[in-house]
């Protein structure tokens, strides 16, 4: 028998009421896909005047090793991947043309905010200045949510706003 704790879900409400509602082993496969973990949660974490933030544990079990890359989200937040998850991304952007103007202009956006960031002993890692400057960081704190395949970073205000455009059944 597996026992389920959903604990500090805010979102749980909205995801089994809303219209995109899905069956319970959906979900289930999405947090527990197959033998290997994907990234959840939500996190509310200090920044130190240096941006130096404390990654989650629940986040940094995913990560394989110490190293992972940081990059612009397609919102005002950032996007962070595993190393290795990122080289298999990237592979098909590597591809794509760069004749089209939209997939140049994809490009440069990915690319030229992308970092590869170190985790140090004590699980901590420093966000860039042009990465915070890009979330329009103002405070001391930042959500770190977990996305599946990947991890975001919001600024907390940014975060919560957006929450209040998703429907509420």
């Amino acid at each position: 028998m597996i026992k389920i704790i959903l604990t500090g879900l805010d979102l749980f409400p909205l995801i089994v009421s809303s219209n995109f509602s899905l069956p319970l082993d959906f979900w289930f496969q999405m947090v527990f896909n197959g033998n290997q973990m994907v990234f959840f949660g939500e996190y509310t974490l200090s920044v130190t005047e240096g941006g130096r933030v404390v990654i989650p544990k629940k986040i940094r079990e995913n990560l394989k090793g110490d190293v992972f890359i940081l990059t612009k989200g397609f919102d005002v937040c950032l996007a962070g991947y595993d190393k290795e998850g990122w080289v298999k991304r990237t592979q098909s952007l590597m591809e794509i043309s760069i004749l089209e103007k939209e997939n140049i202009e994809k490009k440069r956006f990915i690319f030229s905010g992308t970092v590869e960031i170190s985790i140090d002993e004590q699980g901590r890692f420093v966000i860039p200045k042009a990465l915070l400057d890009f979330l329009h960081f103002s405070g001391n704190a930042v959500k770190i949510i977990g996305v599946g395949d990947h991890f975001e970073i919001w600024e907390v205000k940014a975060w919560e706003e957006y929450l209040k455009t998703l429907k509420r059944i």
